[in-house]
């Protein structure tokens, strides 16, 4: 758990926060006369929603330290896992409900906090029940235990039916995938030898659809369900699997490729099955793959390394600013370390599902 002293501090860069004019990204302003347009955003899944769950857990994954935050308020380094904010921050902006979605463990939270989403996202879970094990995080089952929790401590802020309410009008987001085919699959060999590309993505269209219905179970109506990026052309990635000159990987491209028509499939039987919830696949894989091969257009000049260390492998406990450098000019980079993109990238990966998304989530 946080010491009080860094309670404190994370109190105050809240506050500091919700003061800031931000503008949520480079094609879109959130309308503060439109009021909320959805009551809360509640968050389940992986290093990208993740605003520092694992900060308090006993394992090597964890951004709570500097450079991460390296652009954040204060240049504190909270446990996402960027320079800055983070897609379900922009996202909380963008719909006008608040300006960071807090972590739900290991934080002081006000009433109001509860009352508007936290996030349970946990870096390096995922859909298959091995990955969080071997990292040792939160697994998405137990994120829906937290989520258990968390109503109750609703229930006693606001009662039953306002409860009801702030959950019924709230939007889920729910992230992960990326772990399991980049980390569980290709880097350890405990899936590799037991399935196939195409059985092991199968194992994770499954777990998916049993945590999708088991948001849905909960009193979920809105669920923005985010697919996997490019996962072969990730730095980390291209320096594992892409050679010398660090092509991007075929195989874990073809998974991801697959992984997404999949669920896409599976989303569309879902919504037939449980016309109460309704379910939106957020497709991140076209805009990534355009930030990195076309990266000039956005203004980036290095789209096949982050901006720690060398770039090509340094994430987490290997990107920490007492052993490596930073570059100077993170604007430059779609990825922050080897693994995660920069909150500029973020915001051009938010703006696109803005664009195309959150219309019909709202």
């Amino acid at each position: 758990m946080m010491t009080h002293t860094i309670r404190r501090r994370s109190m105050a860069v809240a506050a500091a926060a919700v003061a800031l004019l931000v503008v949520v990204t480079e094609g879109y302003q959130y309308n503060a006369s439109q009021g909320p347009l959805v009551t809360a955003v509640i968050v389940f899944g992986d290093s990208i929603v993740d605003p520092g769950n694992n900060n308090g857990l006993t394992t090597l994954i964890k951004a709570n330290h500097p450079p991460y935050g390296k652009d954040f308020i204060n240049h504190q380094a909270t446990g996402r896992y960027s320079n800055g904010l983070i897609p379900t921050d922009l996202i909380a902006q963008g719909l006008g409900v608040k300006q960071l979605i807090p972590a739900y463990l290991g934080v002081e939270h006000t009433p109001e906090d509860l009352l508007t989403g936290v996030s349970f996202a946990s870096g390096a879970t995922g859909f298959d029940p091995l990955t969080p094990v071997v990292v040792s995080v939160i697994s998405l089952e137990q994120q829906l235990a937290y989520f258990d929790e968390y109503r109750a401590k609703l229930v006693s802020i606001a009662g039953e039916e306002e409860t009801a309410r702030i959950i019924d009008g709230a939007l889920f987001v729910v992230c992960a995938g990326t772990d399991d085919v980049a980390n569980t699959y290709f880097t350890t060999p405990f899936r590799s030898v037991e399935y196939d590309i195409p059985s092991y993505v199968e194992l994770l269209v499954s777990g998916a659809e049993a945590i999708l219905r088991k948001v849905s179970s909960r009193g979920a109506r809105k669920i923005g369900f985010v697919g996997m990026p490019p996962v072969g052309c990730v730095p980390s990635q291209r320096t594992l699997g892409g050679g010398l000159s660090r092509e991007c990987e075929p195989k874990r491209n073809q998974a991801a490729q697959l992984y997404n028509a999949r669920i896409q499939e599976m989303i569309d039987g879902l919504n037939r099955q449980e016309p109460r919830t309704l379910v939106v696949y957020l497709d991140i894989y076209r805009v990534l793959d355009d930030l990195m091969e076309r990266g000039d257009k956005y203004g980036f000049s290095e789209t096949t390394k982050g901006c720690c260390g060398t770039g090509t492998i340094e994430v987490t406990g290997l990107c920490d600013a007492r052993f490596v450098s930073v570059c100077d000019d993170v604007q430059q980079h779609v990825f922050f370390d080897s693994y995660h993109p920069t909150e500029r990238a973020y915001r051009i990966i938010v703006n696109d599902i803005f664009d195309n998304y959150i219309q019909v989530l709202i």
